[in-house]
């Protein structure tokens, strides 16, 4: 362990202890102090922030989440930083509600439940809690698996929400697979029931604010399904008042996965509406799936569909390509940053 030293974060006026040997991002995760964060590899620049005072080294980062002109006027990556004395740091992005209340990081051990394929790429992988081992989290997080022995890892969203985690100690992961990909490849041809897995979590912002009673809009492709399943399931649980609409976005028909359970989910919410959308094959027997759905990429089809969305708080996930657009069209459309919520990752860190 390194000397300790004291942060300060404006305009929070929040105060943490930072160990040389840690990063300011890790600090925070360890006292549950819940900092904006994305892919936790110097990637992505949620956590970017602004040096008012102190001493810092950076570990290696991207000059696309931090350019050499910005690192030269102050601005660090929180992920990638250092404290070498007493900081004082001014957040960019925070959300007050969310920052005095994270859950602290928890490292776990389990073992693998069951493994079954959704579609041609995408997986569920259900993971064991080991005896004595307890994982609290919150609906629309994610969480990194790790091999034992390896240096092996990938961070996954979760579809469980955190009373059914508590109930079966099991929790679920839609993954999806690539082609050449490592823990792709180790899901088709290596890993099995009652494999060891660490898990250690829970990370992201993607989750729901209990202060607001906004319209919610879900907008998701692909294995991003897993945090908005997990919203999903903590709202019907809850037997919210809110309205909801999700729309998810799918190649074709055979990508489409889990609709029984969304449509009944639906029937516990309120206020539900549900679009899937196809975008590489412009037909589909909606009868027979059980579900009206639309055609399209799904950014186009939320624009046809939502006259209004500046009184929403909107949650996002799926591919990066994905995830940009429909950031775009909300800020277009005059939404609010602070109640847009995703957690965006970066091919160096997941797979999904």
């Amino acid at each position: 362990m390194g000397d300790k030293h004291r942060v300060h974060f404006e305009p929070v006026d929040l105060e943490m202890e930072v160990d040389e040997d840690e990063t300011v991002l890790d600090a925070a995760f360890r006292q549950g102090i819940s900092l904006m964060h994305g892919c936790r590899e110097g990637q992505c620049s949620a956590c970017k922030s602004f040096l008012l005072d102190g001493d810092v080294q950076m570990a290696r980062y991207s000059t696309f989440a931090l350019a050499d002109y910005e690192s030269e006027e102050g601005y660090v990556l929180l992920c990638k930083t250092h404290a070498y004395s007493d900081l004082t740091v001014e957040l960019i992005n925070f959300d007050e509600e969310e920052l005095h209340d994270a859950v602290p990081i928890q490292t776990v051990r389990t073992t693998i439940a069951a493994l079954v394929p959704l579609t041609g790429d995408i997986v569920s992988l259900r993971l064991k809690l080991a005896e004595g081992e307890r994982f609290v989290h919150k609906a629309g997080q994610y969480s990194e698996i790790r091999l034992p022995d390896s240096d092996v890892k990938r961070s996954f969203s979760m579809a469980t929400t955190p009373s059914s985690t508590e109930e079966s100690g099991e929790i679920e992961f839609i993954i999806k697979k690539y082609p050449g990909g490592h823990f792709s490849g180790l899901l088709d041809s290596t890993l099995a029931p009652g494999d060891e897995v660490v898990l250690t979590g829970p990370y992201g912002s993607c989750t729901l604010r209990a202060s607001s009673d906004r319209r919610i809009v879900c907008i998701a492709g692909g294995a991003g399904m897993a945090p908005i399943l997990s919203l999903l399931r903590r709202l019907a649980e809850s037997g919210t008042e809110r309205p909801v609409v999700f729309y998810y976005g799918a190649r074709t028909a055979e990508d489409l996965f889990y609709l029984p359970e969304i449509v009944s989910l639906g029937l516990k919410i309120k206020d539900f509406r549900f679009v899937p959308a196809l975008s590489h094959r412009p037909e589909a027997d909606w009868a027979t799936l059980g579900v009206t759905g639309d055609f399209g990429l799904i950014t186009d089809v939320v624009d046809r569909q939502e006259p209004d969305l500046t009184e929403t708080d909107c949650y996002l996930c799926g591919p990066p390509p994905m995830v940009d657009a429909a950031i775009a069209l909300l800020e277009s459309r005059d939404v609010p940053g602070e109640r847009i919520h995703f957690d965006k990752f970066t091919t160096s860190v997941s797979e999904s």
